[in-house]
C-alpha cells in the first residue's frame, strides 16, 4: 500500500513538472512575439506605413563618363557633357498606353513611335526603365517636369553625353558611338555593358573602347507606388573611364582639314622619327555629333549613299596609283642592284620606244640627258622605265613593301586597305596569264597595278629619310586615370629594316630636295624661304592613254582626271616631319597636293620653332630672377 501511494504520489509530481514547463515556454513564446511587435509598431513603425503604400526597394544603374581623349600637348578633341534623357518604368507606368499619350504630348512626339520602344524592349524586367528619348531640350524637360505628377513611371536622368568638340575634325581618327547590338552582347567582348549601352564602333573610340568606357556604379533606393525615389539607400560610385593622349596635333589636323575643304582626298603626317601620326585627315568628313544619341535609317541611308562616301577613311582606306611618288622605290631599288649609279645616264626624247608600243614621257619635248638625281628632280619617265626594265618587277616589289607598301601598316585602327604592290606570281595567280615586260615600265612609274594608301606613302618618307628603317604608325602616346596616374605609354616600334647603303640614300635624298629646290624641280613652286623642303610629285591616271594620245589634247570629264601627289619631309637635313597629300581628280601634283603639304608643313615647324623659343624665354626669365 504504501509502495503504491509513492508512486501516486511521484506521477503527480512529474506531471505538475511537465505543466510548468509548458506553461513556462508559452509564456517565453508570447514574450518574444511581444517584443516583436512593439519593436515592428512602435520603433518601426513609421517606416514600414512607407512600405505599406506600396514602396519598394530597387537597384538604379549610374552610367560611368567615358575617358577624355586629348591631342599631344593635352588639348581637348573629345570630352562629355550632361544630357536629359526620358525613360519609362512599365511596372510603375500602368496603364502605360495612357501615361505614353500624355507624355507625347508635352514632349511633341509621335505616341506610336515612344510606343514602340516599349514594344522593342519585352522581356526585360518590368521595374527596368526603357529609354524613350536621349538628349532632350531644356524646354522640353521643363514641361516633363512640371507635370511629373501626371507622369507616373516616367523619369528623366541626367547622363554624360559623349561631345565631340570641333565638327567634323578628326572625324575619321576618333570615330564615334552607337548602341551596343545583340550579337556585340553575346560576344563576350563587353562584360559589363547591357542593352541600350554606347560603345565605340569605329576609330579610336572603338580601338581604346575598354580603356574609356568606366565601370558601372549603382544606387539602391526607395520608390513609391509611382515609381517618385523617396530615400537613397545606398550609392556605389561609378568609376570613370581612362583620359587617352593621343599622337595627334590638333593645330596641324585642323590646318589639313581646312585646305582639304571643298575637294575629296587626304593627308597624313608622321614623326619620321618614332612613327607617331601627327595628322591624318580625309575629305569629306562627317560630324559625330550626329551618331551620338543614335541615328535614323534614312540618315544612315544618307551617308552611305552619299557619292563622295564621307564615312569612307581616304587616308586609311583610299586606294590610288602612287604615281611619280614610286619612283622613289625605283631609284633605290635601281641603285642597290647596282642596275644603275650615279654616272648611269639616260637620253629623254620624250618617248621610249618598247616591243610595238611607244611609251610616252610626261614632258613631250623630253628631258635630255638625265642621271638618277637629275631623274628625280626632273620625274622623267624615259628614265625610270629603263630602270624598271633592268631589275624587273619582283625586285621591285621587295623594295617597295619592305618599305611599307602593299600591306597594312599596323595602325592601332581597323578596317585599314592593304593596297597592291605587283608581282609575277600575283598576277598567274589572279588572271592565269605570265607577266608581261611591258607592264613592268608602267610599274616602274607608279602606274598599272600598283595600289597604295596616304598612309602608306607617308610611311614610304619616313622610311626613306631613316634609311630603310620602317616605324609603326602609333596613334597613341599615353593612357591616364582621371587622377594623372600613368597606366600606358607607347614606345616606338620598328616593324622593318630595310639595308640601304649611305651612298643610295645620298643620290636619292638630293633628288628629293632638287624636286623642290632646284631649277627644273617638278614642285619649285612649292619652295618656302627659311624651310628647306625634300619632296616628290605625282599624277596618277584614272585611265590610260592610248599611245596615239597627246596629254594635251585630252579633256577627260572631271571623273577621269587624274588624281594628284606629293609626298616630302622637311626640314631637310633633320626632318621632324613627313606628309603625304593626295587630291583626288586634282590632276597634277605640283599644282593641287603640294601647296597643301607646304603649308602643313609650315604649320607644325613654326609652331615647334614658336614654342622653342618660348621656353627659351621662359628658361633665361627664371635665370634672371
Amino acid at each position: 500500500m504504501l509502495i503504491n501511494k509513492y508512486l501516486k504520489t511521484a506521477d503527480s509530481e512529474w506531471y505538475k513538472q511537465r505543466i510548468i514547463g509548458v506553461i513556462l515556454c508559452a509564456l517565453a513564446a508570447f514574450a518574444i512575439l511581444m517584443t516583436r511587435l512593439i519593436f515592428l509598431q512602435v520603433v518601426k513603425g513609421e517606416d514600414f506605413r512607407r512600405l505599406s503604400d506600396n514602396n519598394s526597394i530597387r537597384l538604379q544603374s549610374i552610367d560611368p563618363p567615358r575617358g577624355i581623349i586629348f591631342d599631344r600637348n593635352g588639348e581637348r578633341l573629345v570630352d562629355n557633357r550632361p544630357a536629359f534623357d526620358v525613360s519609362i518604368i512599365p511596372i510603375d507606368a500602368k496603364p502605360v498606353e495612357h501615361t505614353i499619350g500624355k507624355l507625347s504630348a508635352f514632349m511633341a512626339s509621335p505616341a506610336e513611335e515612344l510606343m514602340a520602344k516599349v514594344a522593342d524592349q519585352k522581356g526585360i524586367k518590368a521595374y527596368q526603365p526603357i529609354i524613350l528619348k536621349q538628349d532632350i531640350g531644356r524646354d522640353t524637360l521643363a514641361v516633363v517636369e512640371v507635370h511629373r505628377y501626371d507622369l507616373p513611371g516616367v523619369k528623366v536622368n541626367v547622363n554624360p553625353r559623349r561631345n565631340y568638340l570641333y565638327r567634323f575634325g578628326a572625324s575619321h581618327l576618333l570615330g564615334y558611338l552607337g548602341e551596343i547590338n545583340p550579337d556585340e552582347l553575346k560576344s563576350g567582348k563587353y562584360p559589363d555593358c547591357r542593352s541600350g549601352d554606347l560603345i565605340g564602333k569605329y576609330g579610336v573610340e572603338k580601338t581604346y573602347d575598354a580603356f574609356l568606357r568606366g565601370k558601372r556604379g549603382g544606387r539602391q533606393v526607395e520608390v513609391n507606388a509611382t515609381g517618385q525615389v523617396m530615400r537613397v539607400l545606398e550609392t556605389v560610385k561609378s568609376r570613370p573611364g581612362y583620359n587617352l593622349r593621343l599622337t595627334i596635333d590638333r593645330q596641324l589636323q585642323h590646318k589639313a582639314e581646312e585646305l582639304l575643304t571643298g575637294v575629296a582626298g587626304a593627308a597624313v603626317a608622321i614623326d619620321p622619327a618614332n612613327g607617331q601620326v601627327l595628322a591624318m585627315a580625309s575629305s569629306p568628313a562627317y560630324d559625330q555629333n550626329t551618331f551620338v544619341g543614335g541615328i535614323t535609317h534614312e540618315q544612315w541611308n544618307t551617308f552611305i549613299s552619299d557619292p563622295q562616301k564621307p564615312l569612307t577613311s581616304r587616308a586609311l582606306q583610299g586606294e590610288y596609283p602612287p604615281a611619280s611618288t614610286y619612283k622613289i622605290v625605283t631609284a633605290i631599288a635601281g641603285l642597290e642592284e647596282g642596275a644603275i649609279d650615279v654616272n648611269t645616264t639616260y637620253f629623254c626624247p620624250g618617248h621610249y620606244k618598247f616591243g610595238n608600243r611607244t611609251y610616252r614621257c610626261w614632258k613631250k619635248g623630253g628631258h635630255g640627258t638625265v642621271n638618277v638625281v637629275d631623274a628625280i628632280e626632273q620625274s622623267c619617265d624615259v628614265y625610270f622605265y629603263q630602270v624598271g626594265l633592268a631589275i624587273g618587277v619582283d625586285r621591285l616589289a621587295h623594295y617597295a613593301k619592305a618599305m611599307g607598301l602593299g600591306a597594312p601598316t599596323k595602325i592601332d585602327l581597323e578596317h585599314e586597305a592593304r593596297g597592291l604592290i605587283p608581282t609575277n606570281a600575283w598576277k598567274k595567280d589572279r588572271t592565269g596569264i605570265p607577266w608581261q615586260e611591258g607592264e613592268t615600265l608602267s610599274v616602274a612609274i607608279g602606274q598599272g597595278f600598283n595600289l597604295v594608301t596616304p598612309l602608306q606613302m607617308a610611311v614610304l618618307m619616313s622610311t626613306v629619310f631613316n634609311g630603310g628603317i620602317q616605324y609603326r604608325p602609333q596613334l597613341l602616346k599615353q593612357i591616364r586615370s582621371v587622377e594623372e596616374r600613368v597606366i600606358k605609354t607607347t614606345v616606338p616600334e620598328i616593324v622593318n629594316r630595310l639595308s640601304i647603303s649611305p651612298e643610295t640614300m645620298a643620290l636619292v635624298h638630293q633628288g628629293l630636295y632638287n624636286v623642290v629646290n632646284g631649277e627644273k624641280g617638278t614642285a619649285r613652286g612649292s619652295k618656302f624661304p627659311g624651310l628647306s623642303i625634300s619632296g616628290k610629285t605625282g599624277t596618277g591616271q584614272v585611265v590610260s592613254r592610248k599611245d596615239d594620245e597627246d596629254e594635251e589634247e585630252i579633256v577627260p570629264p572631271d571623273h577621269l582626271i587624274a588624281h594628284a601627289w606629293f609626298v616630302a619631309y622637311a626640314p631637310t637635313e633633320q626632318p621632324r616631319i613627313a606628309v603625304a597629300v593626295v587630291v583626288e581628280h586634282g590632276e597634277h601634283g605640283s599644282g593641287a597636293a603640294a601647296p597643301i603639304a607646304r603649308e602643313m608643313l609650315k604649320t607644325y615647324l613654326l609652331n615647334i620653332r614658336q614654342e622653342s623659343q618660348s621656353k627659351m624665354v621662359a628658361i633665361a626669365g627664371g635665370g634672371n630672377q
